[in-house]
């Protein structure tokens, strides 16, 4: 078992009361994620990379309720809050793997991740982007809300400064603000400007950064015929 594996599955049942508590940003960093979510079609194939518990999964089907979901994720534990968070829904599929290594039968119109993605070396970031490329259909979208590595050492600092400020501020027990500095040790972020690179090289079209806070950012590519 990975160690992102092991603190990940001990975080599950606690993940989504935290996550508020983790990212400043929250309402407007999910909020901008499903608001560009847009395709052609009502009830979208979706593709969540890194889903976790399926928060943000739970989020895009309030716009596509009549979507189908696949959810893929390392944790199994982290699965299975998700299985209990939608209960039978038929229109969802759940894959515990690692989706770097994963081999991905199906095309989708929708492919999105949030809050997975640094945790991969920078090769099987860029991979990962050729991957989900080759996996959407014609005119599907790619989004990726992440966090990204500060531009410079200044801009670093300053961005984990003044993260690590509203954590400590949150509500939080210490013995979770603990942990959660724990699991920031795993993160292997990089550059925006190189994320949005990798996409551009990886053949997506309208490439952009839709939403920015300190380190949060919502990363976003097209797929056009």
């Amino acid at each position: 078992m990975s160690e992102i594996q092991q603190k990940f599955d001990a975080i599950s049942k606690k993940y989504d009361e935290q996550r508020r508590k983790f990212i400043p940003c929250f309402d407007d960093f999910y909020g901008a994620t499903v608001s560009v979510a847009s395709v052609y079609t009502e009830n979208p194939s979706i593709l969540d990379i890194g889903a976790g518990t399926g928060l943000l999964s739970a989020f895009l089907m309030k716009r596509y309720p009549e979507a189908s979901f696949t959810l893929i994720d390392i944790s199994e534990k982290m699965l299975d809050m998700a299985k209990d968070r939608f209960g039978k829904n038929s229109n969802i599929k759940y894959i515990a793997a690692d989706y770097s290594k994963y081999d991905f039968a199906d095309k989708y119109d929708i492919v999105i991740s949030a809050l997975s993605i640094h945790h991969l070396e920078d090769e099987e970031k860029e991979e990962l982007y050729k991957k989900s490329y080759s996996i959407l259909k014609e005119n599907g979208i790619f989004i990726n809300a992440d966090q990204v590595h500060g531009e410079t050492p200044f801009i670093e600092k300053l961005n984990k400064t003044t993260w690590r400020q509203y954590v400590e501020t949150s509500g939080l027990s210490e013995e979770e603000i603990l942990a959660g500095y724990e699991r920031v040790k795993l993160d292997k972020d990089t550059s925006l400007s190189q994320q949005l690179d990798w996409l551009k090289e990886a053949g997506f079209r309208d490439v952009s950064c839709v939403y920015k806070y300190y380190q949060f950012a919502v990363m976003f590519g097209r797929k056009i015929a």
